[in-house]
Parts: structure tokens; sequence; C-alpha cells
């Protein structure tokens, strides 16, 4: 890894990126004193904002979730044209993530923070507006081009604002939004449609969003960027569509039921094609659009494997836990939300406590402690039945909430902390595409597990559906509905099983993550990466 040495004029170093958010501002060098340990108020400032738009932008996609059925009713349209609103947000996201590192790095990341938030605010407004299913679809693309650059542009924004010696905590601040957003989501969205419309949950970002544009435009200091590369053209038109044609195709696996679909492969092993053209183009091009050089630090592509690993599980455990309450056990949306907050809170307990002591100790110790927490959390629900104890269920959720909060962000600050400063927001693109990326395929993978074990069983599935849909229950004998939903349980409890797996897999690359406080290029343990000007 380069850096700009005394002697050399900052953007002049061999590949540097001089990136003035940090070296301009006398604020944000006081935040980033290496003599202060502590968060001090201006990196909480500047948290505040980050927090903001995460909240938005991660509330908006599990909100929508629950709004799909009323989208079918509103429009007239089928579920998977319904789902059309998840796919096309989804879509958006993936493909202005690869591009957003090379654009903070060309107009600042204060000015893209303040362009994402925009085209986010405008995006929900006017879905709101939608008159029709491809008018909300094509709005939804607008909004997940600003949703897209809002997280690897908040952690970048962050780990500059905090240096690598604190780079645990403020990601810690920033996964409170990431892990409440599935919780939170279903109790908002459920309540602000049966309260008042389906319009509000688009319309509650345009007061939230106005707030954080004031905010950051006040808080956020001011750029005054000198790229020193060109833009990857031949690399966008490559890793942008690869990447949305490959979680388009993985995305379709659930409602095709199958990977030999043409809906699913033809668009997947396209998408495959072009990003593994884009790995050889990146690797001969001086400035790609994603540098994949940033693997030769042993850090980050450690936290990369680690991250995966965590996101398939994670994400496709995100999805199967509301769905048990609701399907199998015939909760309300709204009652879900709520029976999973013990999940939330126990995060919240062990985040800031993890993020210290990864700061302290570095990530390795507490990923692993983390994992092997997570893990027994979710092995109670590998065991899961029709009338298991709520009691038992919940303390389960929360055992794993405190797993979460010491797994999760202190990967990403392995990987954040140890890069310099130049190479900061193309790091912490890179981690989000592979969070989004293997949350889609986690998320697949276990809607399809859980499928075929519900097909499986003779009146699985006519339980299920005996949930949503009273005439059913009428027409199967009490005996056989009894014996549906005992074997809808378990088809969740062997889906349960594959997410622990790999859950227990992340335990090998969390043995290979730093077990010492985290050091900048220089050697030092505290300085600021690249700063010394």
């Amino acid at each position: 890894m380069s850096t700009t040495t005394p002697e050399q004029p900052p953007g002049e170093g061999p590949g540097a990126h001089h990136d003035p958010v940090v070296s301009t501002s006398p604020d944000l060098e006081k935040m980033t004193n290496p003599e202060s340990d502590k968060l001090d108020a201006g990196v909480f400032k500047i948290a505040g904002v980050v927090v903001l738009g995460a909240i938005m932008s991660i509330l908006d996609i599990t909100v929508v979730s629950v709004a799909l059925p009323t989208f079918q009713n509103e429009f007239h349209v089928s579920p998977s044209m319904s789902a059309w609103s998840m796919t096309a947000y989804t879509l958006a996201l993936a493909t202005i993530i690869p591009v957003t590192g090379w654009a903070a790095d060309r107009f600042g990341t204060k000015r893209l923070y303040l362009l994402a938030l925009s085209l986010f605010v405008v995006g929900s407004v006017l879905c709101a507006t939608a008159w029709d299913m491809p008018s909300l679809i094509a709005f939804r693309v607008l909004q997940g081009l600003g949703g897209g650059m809002l997280m690897p542009l908040g952690m970048t924004i962050l780990t500059h604002a905090a240096g690598p010696h604190r780079v645990g905590r403020v990601m810690a601040v920033l996964g409170i939004p990431m892990l409440l957003g599935p919780i939170a989501g279903p109790i908002l969205g459920g309540w602000l449609i049966e309260s008042v419309s389906w319009h509000w949950i688009f319309l509650i970002n345009l007061p939230i969003g106005i707030a954080a544009l004031i905010y950051s435009f006040v808080v956020l200091p001011s750029d005054n960027p000198e790229p020193s590369e060109s833009f990857d053209f031949k690399g966008m038109l490559m890793m942008s569509p690869g990447l949305a044609l490959f979680l388009f195709g993985v995305s379709s696996i659930p409602g095709e039921g199958t990977v030999a679909s043409a809906k699913v492969l033809i668009p997947a092993i396209v998408g495959l094609a072009l990003i593994v053209v884009f790995v050889f183009h990146a690797l001969r091009t001086k400035h790609p659009l994603i540098d994949l050089r940033l693997f030769a630090n042993r850090n980050l592509t450690v936290a990369v494997i680690a991250m995966t690993l965590f996101s398939v599980a994670f994400m496709g455990a995100s999805l199967l836990f509301p769905s048990y309450f609701l399907q199998v056990r015939g909760e309300t949306t709204l009652a879900a939300g709520v029976l999973l907050a013990p999940q939330g809170i126990g995060a919240m307990i062990t985040m800031p406590i993890a993020g210290m002591l990864a700061d302290k100790i570095g990530p390795g110790k507490i990923v692993m402690g983390g994992v092997v927490v997570l893990a027994a959390g979710m092995f109670v629900f590998t065991q899961v039945g029709a009338d298991t104890s709520y009691v038992l269920l919940l303390g389960a959720l929360f055992v794993m909430g405190l797993g979460l909060g010491a797994t999760m962000m202190p990967i990403m600050s392995a990987a954040l902390a140890s890069l310099t400063h130049e190479h900061v927001a193309r790091g912490s693109t890179l981690m989000n595409i592979v969070q989004q990326a293997a949350g889609s395929i986690g998320t697949a993978v276990m809607s399809v597990v859980l499928t075929n074990q519900v097909l499986s069983h003779q009146f699985a599935g006519a339980a299920m559906a005996s949930v949503d849909d009273p005439s059913i229950a009428k027409a199967i004998p009490p005996a056989a509905l009894q014996q549906g939903f005992s074997e809808a349980a378990s088809s969740f409890g062997t889906t349960f099983t594959v997410g622990l797996v790999l859950v227990i897999l992340c335990i090998v690359p969390a043995i290979l993550l730093p077990r010492k406080k985290a050091t900048a290029p220089d050697g030092s343990e505290t300085a600021a990466p690249a700063m010394m000007h």
C-alpha cells in the first residue's frame, strides 16, 4: 500500500488520491487527532448524518416488503409483478455501488452524499405519486440510485472522521440501523398501511430526508477534490450491468422454484461472465472502477470472506424469522415485527462494547466470540416446532442479537482500519458490493431450501396457506392441519440448520482476523492513514 510521504505534495504520491475531506478541514483534523482515543462531539455529529441516511435506505427496503400484497390489490397485478418494486430497488442499488468509490474521489464525499440524499428523497416522493405498477417500479429505480450510494459513502465519511484506531466504534454506530432496519421496518410498514395508507411508507422519507440534507450541509466539512485518475468507463459497462444481471438471476430463484429456469440461468450466467471479464480488465488497468489490488491487503481479504459467509447466513435468516411467525404461528405483520425486537435489543447492547474492544484488542477475538454466541442462538431455531415456547424463541433471538452486535461491524472495521486514506472509499465500496451480493444469494438460497422442504411434506403447504385463507382451513381435517403446521415448522428448522452451518463456517476466517490494535500503513497504532502531509 502506497502512502504520500512528507516530501511529496498531496496527490502526487504513487497511486495517491488526495482527498481533502480530511486534510483541508481543521475540524476534521481535530476529530482524527491520534492522541484522542474517544469519540468526540465532532465525530458524533458526523455519525448522526450518516445514521440518518442509513436509516432511510435500510428501512425503505424492509418497509416496502410488507406492502407487496397491498400493491397487488391496489394496482391489480400478480405477486411476481408486485415483487418488482423490491427487485428494481435492489438492482439500482447494485448498479450504482461500483461507481460510488470513483465518484467520491472525483466530486468529494459531501457533494456526493448530498446528491444521494436528494435522489433518494425525490424518488420517495415520486413513489408516493405512482399511478400504476410500471411507474412505481421506475420511481423505485431512482430511489435505489440514491440509496445505493448512502451506505458506502457513510462508511467512507465515518472512517475518515475517526481514523483507524476508532473505526470499530464508529462502525458500531453505523451498524445499529443496519440491524434494526429488518426489525423496525415491518412494524412501521404494517402500522402505516393499516393506519394511514401505503403512500406514507414513501412520504415518511420526506421530513427525514429534508432534515438529513440540512444536517449534512451544516455538519460535513467542505470538499475540494483534486482527482488524479480518470473514470473507468469500460469497467462500468462490465461491472454494473454484470452485478445487476447476476443479482436479478439469483433473486428470480425463489419465484421460479428452481435454479434450472431460463429466467434464472441466462441473466445469472451473462452477469457472471461480465464480472469475470471485469476482473481481468481491472487487474490490467491502472485505475479500475473497483480496485481488486486491495485484495493484496490480507486483512481486507479475510474480512471479505467472513462478510460473505456472514451475510449469506444473516440475510437468509432475516427472511426466515418473520416468515415463521407469520406462516406457522399465524401472527400479524405488526406482531411478527414486535416479536423480532429482542434481536435488535441484544445487538444494541453488544455493538458499542464490541466496537470499543475491537479498537483496543483487534476484531479477531471479538468476531470469534460473536460467531459462537450467534450460533448458540440459531441452534434453538433448528429445533423449532409448531408450538415452541415464545419465551424460548425470544430468548434465542436475544442471544442471536448479542452475537450479531459482536460480529457484523467488527468484520467491516477489520477491512477498513488498515487501508490508507486514499483507499478507504474504494474499500467501503468493495465491502458493500460483497454484502449486497451475498445478502441476495442468502435470501435466494434460504427461500429455495424452505420451499423444497415444504413441498416434501404432505400437509405443510396447505397449513401455511390456511393462515391467510380460512376456507382452506375449513377444507382440511383438524388432525391433518395440525400435522401440516408441525411439518411446516420442521421445514423451517431444517432451513435454519443450513444457516447455522454457514455461521459456524465464519469461524475459519474469524481465526485469521487481526488480534491486535489497528495499525495505519506507516506502522503506527493510532495515526490516521495517509494524513501526515
